[in-house]
């Protein structure tokens, strides 16, 4: 069992690298579409708040594996090919994506409309009134639930295995095919996901209760 875990290490650091790979790429992607859209979703014209609504509610209401399996096979029918790595990363981008703008939505909204008036007696611009009144204190209320889909991305690049990504699920069944092992390793497998997502939680809660002390 420990040989078998030993022997498979330096495999799994390598899966592990693309899994860190495929997250990052996801999470830094879709916050930055995800905070564009949900502004828009807020505070665009018409049209282009019920282009980013249709798009929300459609994304979130498609099961992720679904989605990947759309892009990878999909895509290269209407002349958009991408190679499985690519393929993963846009799907699971676009289904963060979607979440990011409901974080967004959801953030500002519950800023008291009685802050962006005050903000508009004393004069503010409408930018001002979003960059000095709005966005600092909805930042507050984004964070938490935004770091928590970070670890919900972590655990969904897993997906990417079935495309034939050599993540760290991926890494772990090639391990096993050859040593015909699987439960000491799918229980290395698992410690590794639960290390990087037990420590994004943690830095969840932290800021959680930072963020609640600034409030208070």
């Amino acid at each position: 069992m420990l040989d078998a875990m030993i022997y498979a290490l330096p495999f799994l650091m390598e899966g592990l690298w693309v899994t860190i790979q495929v997250s990052l790429l996801t999470v830094t992607i879709s916050l930055v579409a995800g905070v564009v859209l949900g502004c828009a979703l807020i505070y665009g014209p018409l049209p282009l708040r019920l282009f980013t609504r249709l798009f929300s509610d459609t994304i979130r209401g498609i099961p992720i594996l679904v989605l990947i399996f759309f892009v990878y096979y999909g895509f290269p029918a209407i002349g958009v090919d991408f190679d499985s790595f690519w393929a993963a990363v846009t799907a699971l981008t676009l289904f963060k994506t979607a979440q990011v703008i409901e974080y967004v939505r959801g953030a500002v909204e519950s800023i008291p409309r009685g802050q962006n008036e005050a903000g508009m007696a004393i004069g503010l611009t409408f930018s001002e009134r979003l960059t000095s009144v709005i966005f600092p204190q909805a930042l507050r209320r984004f964070l938490p639930p935004w770091i928590n889909g970070v670890t919900d991305a972590v655990k969904g690049s897993a997906l990417v295995s079935l495309l034939g990504v050599t993540d760290l699920m991926h890494a772990i069944n090639q391990v096993i095919g050859r040593t015909y092992e699987a439960m000491p390793l799918y229980v290395l497998g698992a410690f590794i996901y639960f290390v990087i997502n037990f420590s994004l939680s943690t830095l969840s809660r932290r800021l959680e209760r930072r963020l609640s002390h600034v409030q208070a």
